[in-house]
Parts: structure tokens; C-alpha cells; sequence
């Protein structure tokens, strides 16, 4: 029998995770790092399935056998080379034969090989859990702010200088606006989502503020899992400020590439109704003229700046301008540097 092991996060330090399940189940989602080394194609795992359920287990076992048996020389030597010496943790959809098997023969080998206990399916419950409640590593610090102030920006130059951030837009592959998608593709998984924004928020240290970009419960089609959304309205906020004319600026650099325009287009059509008929029609001829500057500026008066923010129910901490990105760094610092942050334990 092979060794077994429960899930703990320090696993993800020590061992290489290798997930024996298909492409499609390790597209959806996988454990951080983890190397996908499949037992079953995705047709074979229907193939088994079928067998398992109309003749029974052995002749399922057989087929597996036959399908497979060739496959482990190459399997093992694979999994070897990228474990470079780390012990090997094994896992399949809820620690079955799949990742027994490979387990198992990495064991007869000479490798140091564990399967995991519960499989995905064990780890799945640990990221859900972790949102449910959510308890941050540290106090959250987060930035609002009308759409083209530079948020984003702010955010990645914070990251860069060393400060706790976790850019949930990024993550989403997502802007989080109407045109939010341009130039990107919001291909992952809900489940592949929560387990990317369970990792960064692992990541971090407890002895400083963890600084976000304020959202709404989506980012797209992504949904901020567990009590997520609440924390960040409970949380200490920024209120960001900047002219009208910086943001279109900003919105044009962005946004306003000929490559976008059909995408635009599409993204204009969809808030039609929202925008009302007339404001629609002046700025689609805005958008076919390639116009792009009172294109934005009617997107952020008509659209963005009566959407967004309509009601704040809530009065900021502080309020920093971001004309200057170099300055609002210092000023947030300055901030931050005011108050006791103190330790958050899980």
C-alpha cells in the first residue's frame, strides 16, 4: 500500500504535486504547481466510466490496465525529472485508484511518492473553506475610485516596492468594467479563480496590510467567493481622485487601440439600454469616427461616473490624488505608516 497523506498547504513547499486526473479535470482546476502527468485521456476516463457503471469494476480495471500499463515508464521518468529530487505528492479527483496507481509505482521504483487522502476533491474543500468565512492574513486596505483613475496602476507599482497587494482583477483576467475583457480572455474556471485568490492570499505576510482594488461581487463572469465582498466593505478604504481629463487620457492609452474596436463596438451595444438612445448613438458615432477622446469623456459623464459609485454608504479613511502615481505612493505610504496594523490570525 502507499504511503497516504492529508492535505496541509506546507505540502505545496516541500513536494511536487502531480495531478494524475485528465487535461479537461486539471484545466477546470489544480492544486498550485501541480504538473499534469494523466493516467486516462479524457475519452478514455468516459470510456472506463461507461464500463464501471453497464459491466461492473473488474472488467473497468481491466480496460484501465490495458489502456495504460505502457504509458508508466514514460510517466515515471517525467514526473522524476520535474521533481528533481523533491518528494512527489499524488493526487486524482478524491484519492482513488488513479493516484494509487501512480503512487504505487513510483514507490516500486525507488521514489518518494504520497498519495494524497481525499484527492482534488479534499484541497477543493480547504479554498472553500478558507472564504467561508474569510479571516485575510492581514488587514485589507482597499482602493475605490471612479473607472480610468489609474487604480490598477497604482496597485502594480505598489506590488513592485515591495507592499502586500493582491490584484483581484488580474487574477479574473478581467477589468471589471463594461469593456473589461478587451485584449483578454476570461477563460478560467470560477473553481480555477478561488484557487489562484486562495494562493496569493496564503502568500502573504500577517505584519502588514494586504492592499486591493475595490470590485463588485463580480469580475466578469468570476463571483469573489465566500464573504469576500463583505470583508472588503468592512475593510479600510482609499478614495482615489482624479481629473476628468487625466482619466480620458488614461482610458485612451488603455483602451483606444484599432484592434479594440469591433470588441468595443460589441461592449457599447450590450449598456445601450443603459446609456438611453441618444447618449447611445452619439458616442457609437464617436466610436465609428475613431474619435476616441469625447468617446471616452461621454462614456465617463454618461456611463461610468452615474453607474458607478451612485450611492457610497460608507465615508472613506482617507482620500489620495492620483494625477501623480509616484506621489500617491508616498501619500498612501504616509498613511499606512500612521495607523497599527497589528496581526490577523486565522
Amino acid at each position: 500500500m502507499p504511503q497516504t497523506v492529508p492535505f496541509h498547504e506546507s505540502l505545496l513547499d516541500t513536494h511536487l504535486p502531480v495531478d494524475v486526473r485528465t487535461p479537461l479535470e486539471f484545466e477546470e482546476d489544480h492544486i498550485p504547481g501541480a504538473l499534469n502527468v494523466p493516467l486516462l485521456t479524457n475519452e478514455e476516463r468516459v470510456e472506463i466510466g461507461t464500463l464501471y457503471k453497464q459491466v461492473g469494476p473488474l472488467e473497468a480495471r481491466r480496460r484501465g490496465l490495458e489502456l495504460t500499463a505502457h504509458r508508466f515508464p514514460a510517466m515515471v521518468a517525467e514526473i522524476v525529472a520535474h521533481a528533481a529530487g523533491r518528494p512527489i505528492l499524488v493526487y486524482c479527483w478524491r484519492g482513488g485508484l488513479r493516484s494509487k496507481t501512480v503512487t504505487s509505482i513510483l514507490d516500486l521504483t525507488g521514489h518518494d511518492a504520497v498519495q494524497l487522502v481525499g484527492g482534488y476533491k479534499a484541497f477543493r474543500t480547504v479554498v472553500t473553506e478558507y472564504f467561508e468565512p474569510f479571516r485575510p492574513p492581514a488587514p485589507l486596505v482597499v482602493l475605490h475610485g471612479m473607472t480610468g483613475i489609474g487604480k490598477t496602476t497604482l496597485l502594480l507599482k505598489l506590488a513592485a516596492a515591495g507592499h502586500s497587494t493582491v490584484d483581484l482583477e488580474g487574477l479574473a483576467n478581467h477589468r471589471g468594467s463594461a469593456f473589461g475583457e478587451l485584449g483578454l480572455s476570461q477563460s478560467l474556471t470560477q473553481k480555477r479563480f478561488e484557487t489562484l485568490l486562495w494562493d496569493a492570499f496564503r502568500r502573504l505576510p500577517a505584519d502588514r496590510p494586504v492592499i486591493v482594488e475595490g470590485e463588485s461581487r463580480r469580475i466578469g463572469r468570476m463571483t469573489l467567493p465566500g464573504n469576500l465582498y463583505e470583508v472588503m466593505r468592512e475593510s479600510v478604504k482609499i478614495w482615489c481622485v482624479a481629473s476628468v481629463e487625466t482619466r480620458v487620457a488614461r482610458l485612451m492609452e488603455e483602451y483606444g487601440l484599432p484592434e479594440y474596436r469591433e470588441g468595443m463596438a460589441e461592449a457599447l451595444l450590450r449598456i445601450r439600454k443603459k446609456l438611453g438612445g441618444d447618449r447611445y448613438e452619439e458616442l457609437a458615432g464617436h466610436l465609428e469616427r475613431w474619435e476616441m477622446a469625447p468617446f471616452m469623456e461621454g462614456l465617463i459623464r454618461g456611463y461610468y461616473d452615474k453607474l458607478y459609485y451612485k450611492t457610497r454608504e460608507w465615508t472613506e479613511d482617507a482620500t489620495i490624488a492620483l494625477e501623480d502615481f509616484d506621489a500617491a505612493q508616498r501619500e498612501l505610504e504616509q498613511f499606512l505608516a500612521t495607523r497599527d496594523w497589528g496581526t490577523a490570525v486565522r
